[in-house]
């Protein structure tokens, strides 16, 4: 909400309500834009959302769920597809000699 700075002044404490239940109160004084914003609040609206519990620690988190196992699937098979099979890393590589 947008307001002049006379209506400001006569409304300054429901405006100050209004910003402080997290509306948006802008006020204009000598043609600049003032924006009134309550201290200590956080300025972006990315940091007020609250985290979401993906991962269920209490049941063993990524290891007895098989969701580790799946993302390794997944990893690999996007690596074969990029960059072809992943060598065998159990057995030594194979010694070629060098022609001359």
């Amino acid at each position: 909400m947008e307001v002049p700075i006379t209506q400001f002044r006569r409304e300054i404490f429901s405006l100050a309500n209004q910003a402080l239940d997290g509306g948006e109160v802008w006020f204009t004084h000598k043609g600049r834009r003032l924006k009134i914003v309550p201290e200590g609040k956080p300025a972006n609206r990315l940091s007020r959302i609250t985290p979401m519990e993906v991962i269920n620690y209490a049941e063993g988190g990524l290891e007895n769920t098989g969701l580790l196992e799946e993302m390794t699937r997944a990893w690999e098979a996007d690596w074969d597809r990029d960059f072809g099979p992943a060598p065998n890393l159990e057995t030594a590589p194979n010694q070629t000699s060098v022609k001359r």
